[in-house]
């Protein structure tokens, strides 16, 4: 049934040609034509279509998470951050962030302090340009933490769905976790990157071996907590495949968690590169990145002189973990759709 039932159309026609002869004078009714008079036929299908709405989830949710201005001001100034860590080599008056400088007279420009000569953030002990090195490895710690972040999610969340619905599996995914879980995430990161050559990639495959298991477990708990509700099981009932239901039916529900894990996941990455790099199991040290400028920032802490060299990386990493906290959690906010109430 439709807003409007028959009767209730024929009321308001009624009413409203009683509110014209009211409004007219007798010459002007009898002046109208009498065919915009002549009453619509009753149509219960164009009445349904009244009550149509086009409500976009995404939309919606976007649109919640936009009127978040504190999340609004961090998108666009970590927008800012990522397009610049990309365009900043490509600036005039950059240095190398590998090349050792010198002076005119062949001397080394060691140690200088931010702003002296020119250098915005100063030199290193090897005549090395800390600003360049800054947006070289803060480029360097985004490209690890995006990558693991993703490789997360995918894998995660495909297991976590896989592990959580279906009910034959879930005694194996279960013993796989719990001998996984139990032996410390520490040393299984420092196993793979000791058994393996230390780099980039050595490093990515070794968070991203260990890193999908807190999202699969997660999302496994809630796969759990909404398989068998009503709308599941009429799925079931009426033929849909096990993969469409965990894709069009859990899938969605399941997307603010999703949402929240991928922008934590990010920060967390970075913060193991540091670990790995501290340990001398990442980067080495003539790649740059955040973890390798706090690690030759901490070795002069003794020398108060020269702490910015700590300082600044120390700064630009939380900046960069801060904002994808923020974020993650204002979008995982706003993906929930009971804040989608107008």
């Amino acid at each position: 049934m439709g807003l409007f039932g028959k009767h209730k159309v024929e009321q308001l026609g009624g009413a409203l040609t009683d509110q014209l002869r009211k409004d007219l004078t007798p010459e002007e009714v009898d002046a109208l034509d009498p065919d915009l008079f002549t009453p619509a036929k009753y149509d219960a299908a164009a009445a349904e279509r009244t009550a149509y709405s086009n409500y976009s989830y995404w939309r919606a949710t976007f649109r919640v998470f936009w009127n978040n201005k504190l999340a609004r001001v961090l998108i666009i100034f970590l927008a800012a951050i990522l397009i610049f860590t990309f365009i900043q080599p490509y600036l005039p008056n950059q240095n190398d962030p590998i090349t050792i400088l010198y002076d005119e007279s062949d001397n080394l420009l060691k140690n200088l302090k931010p702003g002296e000569q020119g250098f915005l953030f100063g030199t290193n002990d090897l005549g090395q340009d800390l600003w360049s090195r800054i947006w070289f490895g803060t480029r360097t710690s985004l490209f690890i933490g995006f990558v693991v972040a993703l490789s997360q999610c995918v894998i995660g969340v495909t297991m976590g769905i896989i592990w959580g619905y279906v009910r034959k599996l879930d005694r194996i995914f279960t013993e796989i976790y719990n001998i996984v879980d139990n032996v410390p995430r520490t040393i299984i990161l420092i196993l793979i990157s000791y058994i393996l050559r230390p780099s980039m990639s050595t490093m990515i495959i070794s968070m991203c071996i260990v890193g999908w298991l807190p999202m699969a477990r997660l999302i496994r708990n809630q796969i759990i907590i909404i398989r068998d509700r009503d709308y599941n099981l009429a799925s079931r009932c009426l033929g849909s495949s096990t993969w469409r239901i965990m894709v069009r039916n859990l899938l969605p529900y399941l997307i603010s968690v999703i949402m929240l894990q991928v922008a934590l996941a990010v920060p967390t990455a970075i913060t193991d590169e540091v670990f790995l790099t501290y340990i001398g199991l990442g980067l080495p040290l003539d790649t740059p990145s955040l973890g390798t400028l706090i690690i030759k920032g901490r070795s002069l802490i003794s020398s108060s002189s020269l702490m910015y060299q700590l300082v600044i990386p120390c700064v630009a990493l939380s900046v960069v973990t801060v904002c994808f906290y923020i974020i993650g959690n204002a979008f995982a906010d706003a993906a929930d759709p009971k804040n989608h109430v107008n």
